[in-house]
């Protein structure tokens, strides 16, 4: 099979792999579409293993096959997985995360907080950017009738990431929720919130963006360069209920911590890098509540997938760009600009 790889310094390479063959508990699933994740350029744009390195999750082995955004049908089970766990042609998708399997963060489905260790497929295992993917059966998540294989994608990380987010910051309806970045995981982010009732203005540097924004939900769009003003301005000097960081970058966190209200809550998505706040301007006396969602579980992600398809939300308009796997140097190319909606690698 042909397998994408992130060399480092934005090289990327299709590369021939020997196709898998699961063994006991796993199983291989036949790819249908991999998404292309806001994450996924800290490993394109790094040195070779210096993101990983980062990101407290190695970096000493590889390169692997990129992408942990898979979807697809179980092909083969390896020995040991009941038919009943995954039958051959079962839609799924994959929480692309392996700890342990038996602690108490595995066992509720969080196993990204295993302390025995983790694999990320995609990211230190081979993962989705192939014809095939193996992984633990555990980790597989059904995928709906109602949702295409190109949405199941989306929910295996970025939009599901966005609904984590916004179910730990108790959206209710009415709220004024502030997405900061309308990268894959914020343009959700806005959809979701503003299905779940939640009055959404999008901070974004980007034109294009800030214009997607406004066609998937958003009330208001304003300029990063401007948002703490333009944010108090919308909600008469107050602050908004709720503000989400999508962008990892210091000073997006840094104005939605200024940018709440009083009693208001603040997440943190966005991976890496630092942030310096005045903890008793910033935090104390606003009594602010400031939360760091990481992805999702599995039983989340499966929540995820139901919301969506409940509430009627159509996820194919979030991607602006599908791209065959040989096309993979030129996806990454254009997704790097970030100017644009989301991508997907499509078999």
């Amino acid at each position: 099979m042909k397998g994408a790889v992130f060399l480092g310094d934005r090289k990327i390479e299709v590369r021939n792999f020997p196709d898998p063959t699961p063994g006991p508990g796993e199983v291989v699933i036949e790819m249908k579409a991999s998404g292309m994740c806001g994450s996924d350029l800290k490993f394109y744009r790094s040195p070779p293993g210096a993101a990983q390195a980062a990101l407290g999750l190695g970096g000493n082995a590889g390169p692997f096959i990129a992408g942990h955004e898979p979807c697809g049908v179980v092909a083969a089970r390896g020995p040991g997985v009941p038919e009943r766990e995954a039958p051959i042609g079962q839609r799924v998708m994959d929480h692309h995360y392996s700890g342990c399997g038996v602690c108490k963060h595995c066992r509720v489905g969080w196993s990204q907080l295993c302390k025995a260790g983790i694999t990320v497929y995609g990211v230190t295992a081979n993962g989705g950017h192939a014809g095939y993917l193996k992984v633990p059966a555990r980790t597989l998540v059904p995928l709906p009738d109602e949702l295409s294989f190109v949405e199941g994608a989306a929910v295996s990380c970025g939009t599901g990431t966005a609904y984590g987010a916004l179910r730990r910051m108790h959206l209710a309806g009415g709220s004024t929720l502030a997405v900061f970045g309308q990268g894959p995981v914020g343009l959700s982010a806005t959809l979701l919130g503003a299905k779940m009732g939640a009055r959404v203005i999008a901070v974004e540097t980007n034109p294009e963006r800030l214009a997607l924004a406004k066609q998937f939900g958003a009330e208001a769009a304003v300029h990063a360069d401007d948002s703490e003003k333009a944010l108090k301005d919308l909600t008469r000097g107050e602050g908004v209920d709720l503000a989400l960081d999508c962008t990892g970058i210091a000073a997006a966190r840094l104005a939605a911590v200024r940018s709440a209200k009083t009693w208001g809550t603040v997440c943190f998505v966005g991976e890496g890098g630092e942030v310096t706040l005045d903890v008793s301007r910033d935090l104390l006396r606003k009594q602010l509540t400031l939360i760091g969602s990481w992805t999702f579980s599995a039983m989340g992600q499966a929540e995820c997938a139901r919301f969506v398809v409940d509430n009627r939300i159509s996820l194919e308009k979030i991607f602006s760009h599908r791209w065959k796997l040989e096309q993979a140097e030129e996806a990454y190319r254009v997704f790097d600009t970030q100017s644009t909606g989301k991508g997907v690698i499509c078999f």
